[in-house]
């Protein structure tokens, strides 16, 4: 049987693309191996949104085909969207490059590729890929769920577009049954991810309900967002989301700031399980900055989007994103970013230097702010954050949570790693759970997959260290998993 090894690169998107090429190899009756000397072939899932990305999967390539010179090396992801026909000639170390259009057509790329040709295939970006996933690339107990594919905004710094299309949303009953089956097989976590979630159903061809497509919210001309007066398509989802039966928790990741459909905090404050996080990349906290970029909000209305969230969830955790050095930044619009943070008081936040991107409307704008600029500016943000972050760190101490165990760390001393409902998978922190390792009760409960009750003693750095309490409600009635993890099959 034919070994297969999946070298995973880029964002949470990439990673359910790189679950559903698992898939596809996997019946296609090849094996999937955790070790790359044993592979024949080996996929190197790519990121092509920005330069540092690129870098670090074009350097995977030539590290795979040195290491490894008698295994087919097949590029996919995208990157190999991207620069498809570029790489063809350009990148001699790939046996192969397929493009995530439509991941199924990997199946008609595999033969001639092991049969020594070397085929392109970058199917057209249509409809959202989806389909069964045996294998998870998460932790246990958690997945994502991507309910729309491409994006429509067109920011004027990103690629996004290029790569991945115009936006599509999957149907909701689609959604919904893909939910229950991972319900059904153990999961307890859902991350629901898209480019925008806020502009699920809004797509061109979009029908996610079998009524038409729905409206985005539209942004006046003072720059105000109140939304429509038709209920958005996120908002009944999450209402369908919300008839399922179980203990599982949602979260909501990637909704862009000018389309945020005030409709959900409703459904979310009737529905303990919808958590009551929202990661939302502003990106700059300039006007003339964020006009630049393609986006119809205002500084004012963004922190006023903020305080409308709160007053519905007072206790709501917000993460976003900042882009520094974007061409024509300013020192006064640097500086008004700086202002704009510590207004919203974000509990966590990325800040990233420029990357100029061909092909995007923002590679030819002029006053380009320099890269030690970019690296400064955006330091100086990072150092805003980490006050604010050790700020609501520090609030938690001596509270209790349920936190999802993800890893439990070998060794004598009762030691375990996993994250609160305030903490999202990958990028935010985690809690340091501490047990005793030789009562029976506690070894039984601290297991990866499942929520144990946990009383917050401290914080480190960007994590927080507590003590075991009790096996946690949220494990009633939940499935044992029968889905594989590569996290565990690593260990």
């Amino acid at each position: 049987m034919t070994k297969f090894f999946i070298d995973q690169h880029g964002c949470a998107k990439n990673q359910v693309d790189g679950e559903l090429i698992i898939n596809r190899l996997v019946a296609l009756g090849m094996e999937q191996t955790f070790e790359p000397e044993e592979a024949s072939l080996i996929v190197v899932n790519s990121c092509g949104f920005i330069e540092s990305a690129k870098k670090e999967s074009l350097d995977a390539v030539y590290a795979a085909k040195n290491m490894y010179p008698n295994a087919k090396i097949l590029l996919s992801g995208c990157l190999a969207e991207r620069y498809a026909r570029d790489l063809k000639e350009a990148l001699p170390e790939a046996d192969g490059i397929f493009g995530n259009g439509n991941l199924n057509k990997i199946d008609e790329i595999i033969k001639p590729l092991m049969d020594g040709e070397h085929p392109v295939l970058t199917p057209p970006q249509q409809g959202v890929c989806c389909g069964e996933r045996n294998m998870l690339l998460s932790f246990k107990g958690s997945a994502f769920v991507k309910i729309t594919e491409g994006c429509s905004n067109h920011c004027t710094f990103c690629a996004i577009p290029l790569i991945r299309g115009e936006l599509r949303s999957r149907k909701a009953e689609e959604i919904i049954d893909e939910i229950k089956s991972l319900i059904d097989r153990g999961i307890v976590e859902f991350n629901l991810i898209g480019q925008d979630l806020a502009a699920y159903g809004s797509g061109a061809n979009d029908d996610v309900f079998g009524t038409g497509r729905f409206p985005l919210p539209e942004i006046n001309e003072n720059g105000v967002n109140r939304g429509t007066e038709q209920k958005s398509a996120l908002s009944l989802l999450l209402e369908k989301i919300s008839e399922l039966k179980g203990n599982f928790i949602v979260r909501l990741l990637y909704i862009h700031p000018d389309h945020f459909n005030r409709d959900i905090l409703p459904v979310i404050q009737k529905d303990r399980r919808l958590l009551h996080y929202f990661d939302i990349p502003f990106q700059s906290g300039d006007d003339s900055v964020i006009k630049a970029m393609n986006r119809k909000g205002t500084a004012a209305e963004y922190l006023r989007l903020a305080e409308d969230i709160r007053k519905a969830l007072p206790d709501v955790v917000l993460r976003t994103t900042f882009l520094t050095g974007f061409p024509g930044e300013s020192e006064e619009a640097a500086e008004n970013s700086l202002a704009f943070l510590k207004n919203l008081r974000s509990s966590w936040s990325g800040c990233f230097p420029y990357s100029r991107e061909e092909d995007t409307p923002a590679y030819s704008m002029k006053k380009r702010v320099s890269g030690k600029i970019a690296a400064s500016r955006a330091e100086s943000l990072t150092q805003i954050q980490s006050e604010l972050t050790a700020q609501f760190l520090a609030s938690m101490v001596g509270k209790e949570f349920d936190v999802l165990v993800e890893e439990v760390v070998e060794g004598d001393e009762g030691l375990a790693i996993g994250r609160a409902w305030f903490q999202a998978p990958d990028v935010d922190g985690s809690v340091v759970v501490r047990y005793e390792k030789d009562d029976e009760k506690q070894n039984a409960a601290v297991q990866n997959g499942r929520f144990v009750k946990v009383k917050i003693a401290s914080v480190s750095d960007v994590d927080l260290e507590g003590i075991f309490l009790c096996d946690s409600e949220l494990n009633h009635g939940v499935k044992e998993l029968d889905l594989k993890f590569a996290t565990e099959i690593r260990k």
